[in-house]
């Protein structure tokens, strides 16, 4: 791969799906799609490139996004944004949402960690109430392979173990050796789609009462971020909360949102 079609094919990418990619990182892009090339027998990277462009299914792009991220994520990553959630969001939107339908989307949900823990907390706080309220989530994630491995909800005993022993008990069977599975009233309770936050329309008809977005902006450059940030803005209803990573920041100068805590933000 020499620098020129890396740098087309860096190109490509951030229009479709935003991921800023810098030739830092052309050996690792040129081994992770060294498997795609071969198995659609292609002899150059020239050839690949025409294919995704000529590809009107979509199919290849789906193939080329699960081939270049990365879905690392776990239950309660960055635990004091699951306290301040359960703790102050939840009983501010149940004294404040009067139609008893709370809407949470967990914008970039990866293999379904975030989106179940979300769930988890969710559940706890309606348990009473539940009956009441329309308390479903809408999780999204721009790989249909991630979407599978969520919607399974099959989880290794290593993983689940780190979640509060009464969860595992409510919350999981255990499954095969060595493996848990979300129970079924839980997983009825969250909402998997495929979406791309780079689609210049978003298609919700309601706004949320609060988004999770977090460890995906960081791949953003600030273009790209900024409007992103935006459109978050403007899907959330006035009062509504949007979490990001740790690790990522909003220009308090440039945007609308009311700084709430580390990585938390309201929107006025």
């Amino acid at each position: 791969m020499t620098d020129a079609e890396f740098i087309e094919l860096a190109a490509y990418i951030k229009k479709k799906f935003g991921v800023n990619l810098g030739l830092e990182k052309r050996n690792l892009v040129h081994g992770r799609l060294q498997k795609i090339i071969s198995e659609h027998g292609f002899l150059t990277l020239r050839e690949y490139y025409e294919y995704l462009l000529a590809d009107i299914s979509g199919a290849a792009n789906v193939e080329l996004v699960n081939a270049i991220t990365t879905n690392h994520t776990f239950f309660m990553r960055e635990p004091s944004h699951f306290d301040f959630f359960s703790q102050q969001v939840l009983p501010f939107l149940y004294q404040t949402i009067h139609n008893h339908d709370l809407r949470v989307w967990c914008a970039v949900c990866s293999t379904g960690e975030e989106a179940y823990t979300l769930a988890m907390l969710i559940a706890d706080f309606f348990s009473v109430k539940n009956q009441l309220w329309d308390t479903k989530l809408l999780a999204t994630d721009i790989s249909l392979q991630a979407l599978r491995f969520a919607q399974k909800g099959i989880y290794s005993k290593e993983e689940v173990m780190n979640l509060p022993r009464k969860w595992q008990t409510i919350y999981f069977n255990e499954f095969e050796e060595n493996h848990y599975k979300i129970k079924n009233e839980l997983q009825a309770q969250v909402i998997f789609r495929q979406f791309n936050l780079m689609d210049e329309i978003f298609p919700f008809k309601k706004k949320f009462h609060t988004i999770f977005c977090r460890n995906v902006m960081i791949y953003f450059d600030d273009k790209t971020r900024r409007r992103l940030v935006e459109k978050f803005y403007e899907y959330l209803e006035p009062g509504g909360y949007l979490f990001i990573g740790h690790s990522e920041v909003i220009d308090r100068n440039a945007a609308l949102f009311s700084y709430v805590m580390p990585s938390v933000y309201r929107k006025g």
